[in-house]
C-alpha cells in the first residue's frame, strides 16, 4: 500500500493489482462497519486506488495502515444480482472470433461468469464487472461509436459493463439490457455497486 495525502481531508492508497484494491475495499468496510475505521466521508475504490475522503487525521491513518494486515477479499454469499440480456449485440461475432469460437460459446461463457463489481464510474450507474479469465480479455474497437444505446452490455479489457445510459463509446458490444442501472428515486440509486456479485442471464440465444 502506497498512501498519499490529498488535501486536508482526503487519503489516496495506491495498490498493485485489482485483487488487493477489493481486498483493500472489503476490509475498510468491514472496519468502518465495526467501529474500528476512523469517521470517514466516502470510500471510494478504482481500478487500482482506494480514495477515502472526510478524515479528521489522513496522516494518523497513514500510520496505522503500516500495522495493517488485509486478509484477501472474502466470499461474498449474498444472492448475486441478475441482469437479464439478450444478446444480440453488433460486436458478437467479433468477440467469438477474438474468443476463437462461436456466437453461442460466447453467451454461454459470459452467462456462465459471476462477476464482481470492481469499481464504478464514467457514468452514473456504471459499473467495471470483473470475473472473465485473462483468455477472454478483449481489446476496445479501433474506431469508438459515437452513440451507444442505453442499455448494451459490453466488454473491453478484463471488463464487462452496462451503458446506463446512451453515450459514446468504444467497448465491444455483445448484448442489451432493458436492467435500469441509475435510478435516483431508488436506494440506492446505482444498481451495482462496487462489491456487488453479478449474473447475467441469457434470455434468447446468439443467432
Amino acid at each position: 500500500m502506497r498512501p498519499l495525502p490529498v488535501g486536508e481531508h482526503g487519503l489516496l492508497i495506491e495498490l498493485d493489482s485489482a485483487e488487493e484494491v477489493g481486498a483493500l475495499h472489503a476490509e475498510l468496510l468491514r472496519r468502518a462497519a465495526d467501529g474500528t475505521l476512523p469517521p470517514v466521508g466516502e470510500i471510494v475504490p478504482a481500478a487500482r486506488t482506494v480514495f477515502l475522503d472526510g478524515l479528521a487525521d489522513p496522516r494518523g491513518l497513514i500510520a496505522e495502515l503500516a500495522t495493517w494486515h488485509v486478509p484477501p477479499r472474502p466470499a461474498d454469499d449474498r444472492p448475486a444480482v441478475e441482469i437479464p440480456v439478450r444478446y444480440d449485440g453488433p460486436d458478437l461475432a467479433d468477440v467469438a472470433a477474438l474468443w476463437d469460437t462461436t456466437p453461442e460459446e460466447v453467451v454461454r461463457r459470459h452467462s456462465g461468469t459471476t462477476f464482481h463489481v470492481a469499481f464504478c464510474g464514467f457514468a452514473p450507474g456504471f459499473g467495471y464487472l470483473t470475473g472473465l479469465p485473462e483468455p477472454l480479455h478483449v481489446p476496445r474497437r479501433d474506431t469508438p461509436r459515437t452513440k451507444v444505446p442505453v442499455g448494451s452490455v459490453a466488454l473491453a479489457g478484463p471488463y464487462t459493463g452496462v451503458y446506463p445510459r446512451s453515450s459514446p463509446g468504444g467497448w465491444q458490444l455483445i448484448g442489451t439490457t432493458d436492467a435500469v442501472l441509475w435510478d435516483p428515486r431508488r436506494e440506492p440509486a446505482a444498481l451495482l455497486t462496487p462489491g456487488t456479485r453479478v449474473r447475467f442471464v441469457a434470455l434468447e440465444t446468439a443467432r
